[in-house]
């Protein structure tokens, strides 16, 4: 039986999801603060590493660690890492601002997937607020326009992947504890960060880069992403078992907020007026998109 609206928990999911955007976004901006030279393969191999100890004594002080559904667990994981590897895979093709742009039409795949799952037209308030998002993602990052290429399609196949997996927690994985969804996203990245360094070697390759050694300053900023992308993995979850797809998406795109707050901190970037204006849209959006009502 799918889940109803009154079994949400709407102000936990919110909490959760912006939790898990500060935490993904601090560790972007922290790649690009410190410099991390390591390949993307062996990032994904040190991170995960030093991640999961700690979630395994997590998932344990909350009981045995079981999967209800392991098949729909393990596919979540796989679109997750292959989301982040297209995403990651277009960076080093076409600018920041138009990847960020292309990427975050994830919210609106998840509204069309959870209507199709849930068999009814979503709400015109949904409609307004991840439109109103949008909009206001694009007055943020203002991509240009001209000059399509096909790596264009990449970071939308992020953003397909990445909404796929998002509408599978809400239907398939809410009886998952949270730490055992992070334990298997974290595996699989392991997994995958050994598949790419079969493949590893080439030099100035920021997917299939040689392996770096790694000194005391490099692994304490590895630490520093391993905890936060413990706290993004585990917010997603808790956010997309207990909240409504379409309202949790339309708080997702406070990734953008974020990303302007640690780009002032650190690289002095200040947003302009236009900047201004659609981080105003997207909070707007996810005012709009909450439900009238909490059961």
């Amino acid at each position: 039986m799918e889940p109803t609206t009154g079994s949400y928990d709407t102000r936990r999911a919110v909490i959760a999801i912006i939790a898990a955007v500060f935490a993904l976004s601090l560790g972007d901006a922290l790649i690009k603060a410190t410099g991390l030279s390591l390949p993307l393969w062996q990032m994904y191999i040190l991170r995960s590493a030093l991640t999961l100890p700690v979630l395994w004594w997590l998932a344990l002080r909350n009981g045995p660690v079981t999967l209800y559904a392991p098949g729909w667990v393990m596919m979540r994981s796989a679109l997750l890492v292959l989301m982040w590897l297209s995403y990651y895979a277009s960076l080093t093709l076409m600018p920041l601002s138009l990847a960020a742009a292309a990427y975050y039409t994830g919210p609106l795949f998840i509204v069309a997937f959870a209507s199709v799952l849930a068999r009814r037209w979503p709400t015109r308030p949904a409609l307004l607020a991840i439109a109103g998002g949008f909009a206001g993602v694009v007055l943020i990052v203002r991509p240009e326009t001209s000059g399509f290429r096909i790596a264009t399609l990449l970071p939308v196949c992020a953003a397909f992947l990445y909404a796929c997996a998002m509408v599978l927690t809400s239907a398939k994985c809410r009886k998952e504890s949270p730490f055992a969804l992070a334990l298997s996203l974290n595996v699989a990245f392991i997994i995958a960060g050994a598949v790419l360094g079969l493949f590893s070697g080439r030099e100035a390759s920021f997917i299939l880069g040689v392996w770096q050694p790694v000194d005391l300053r490099l692994l304490g900023t590895v630490a520093a992403l391993a905890a936060l992308i413990l706290i993004g993995s585990v917010g997603a979850a808790v956010a997309y078992q207990n909240g409504p797809p379409a309202t949790i998406a339309a708080f997702d795109y406070s990734y953008l907020v974020f990303s302007l707050l640690w780009g002032s901190l650190f690289f002095a970037e200040l947003p302009g007026i236009v900047a201004l204006l659609g981080i105003g849209m997207i909070l707007g959006s996810g005012l709009l998109a909450l439900p009238r009502r909490e059961n």
